[in-house]
Formats: C-alpha cells, structure tokens, sequence
C-alpha cells in the first residue's frame, strides 16, 4: 500500500511536491467545501456535504503530496463517499433506501465496461437533471450545468496521460478546478430551499 504511484504527467518523480499544480488546484474543493457551508447556514444536509467536500480535498491533497497506493484509495473512498451520500439525499421517501445500492451497482457495471470510476456519477447527474425536470423543479438546471462541466473535466482527466509531451503538466489539475465547481453546484440544488 506504500507503492508509489506515477499517475499523471506533472509527477516525474517520488517525493513531496512531485505536483505542485495538481496539489494547489486541490484548493477548489476548499474553496468550495467553505461556500457550502456558508450557504447551508446550519442546515445539516449542507454541512455534511461541506464537510464531505473537504474530505474530498484533504483525501486529494494527501494523494497527490505522497503519490502511494493508500493515499490513492483514501482519495477515491473520499469521493466514492460523497457520490454515495449524495445520491441518498437526492432520492426521497421509499427510494431512499435503494439509492446507494443502485448508484454502487452502476459504477460496477460502468467500470466493468471500460468507463472508470466516474461514468456512473455522469450517468446519475443526467439522471437528477431529468428527474427535476420532470418534476419541474428549478434545480434541473442545477444538475445539467453540472453535468456539463463534469463531461468536460472527466475527458481532461482520461487526456492528461495523452499530452504530456505537449503540456508537460498535464490536464489532471483541470480535473480538479471544473470538480470543484461541479460539487458546489449540486450541493447548492441539495439545500435549495435554504437560499430560495
């Protein structure tokens, strides 16, 4: 679990501050974490969120300051977290029960046909966006930015392995400003009713 992991252009070598740009962009999921609880104004469904958001960052920073194989696994049990969590608060009544079970189950399915980790967190966020449209509730608008901008940074991410000989630091560090923005913004569509 100590292996060390060489997983994006910027890094070249082990050791602290192999990449300063991925690390410094982590900041978005604080700046973000800190809006969301700003904007939960003690409500609990946004503090948790907040609170899972900067998990997101501490788990990421630690990942990309030491690049080993535990810090990779914190770093994407941080986010499974949040997408898990997530999922259960945007379901209601009856359903709330199947959400994680089912959003676990598409991100098997879609990482077993070759679509990684995150193409089921895609998937779910066309999913929210439909389901809020249906129900003509003014957060579907939420739901399709954020999936936008999801498709966006998730194909810099699957690029950044692809240009290192163009761009020696990478796309990986736009991964993390468009998510930062991504879980803000369907934080916000979760405490809607705080702000509206």
């Amino acid at each position: 679990m100590t292996d060390y992991v060489d997983g994006y252009c910027e890094r070249v070598a082990p050791g602290l501050w192999g990449e300063p740009l991925n690390d410094l962009s982590n900041l978005a999921f604080l700046v973000a974490a800190v809006l969301v609880w700003r904007l939960a104004n003690g409500d609990r469904t946004g503090r948790l969120l907040a609170a899972l958001i900067g998990l997101v960052f501490v788990a990421g920073t630690v990942f990309h300051l030491l690049a080993t194989r535990w810090a990779a696994v914190a770093d994407s049990v941080a986010i499974l977290g949040f997408m898990l969590v997530y999922a259960v608060l945007f379901a209601r009544g009856r359903w709330r029960w199947v959400a994680a079970p089912a959003f676990l189950a598409l991100t098997v399915v879609t990482a077993l046909l070759g679509g990684g980790l995150y193409l089921g967190a895609l998937i779910s966020l066309g999913v929210f966006a439909a389901v809020t449209a249906v129900k003509r509730d003014a957060a579907w608008t939420h739901y399709l930015v954020a999936g936008a901008i999801f498709a966006l940074s998730l194909s810099l991410r699957a690029l950044d392995r692809d240009v290192c000989d163009y761009v020696p630091v990478g796309t990986h560090f736009l991964w993390h400003l468009l998510n930062g923005v991504v879980l803000y913004l369907v934080s916000r569509a979760a405490i809607r009713p705080q702000w509206t």
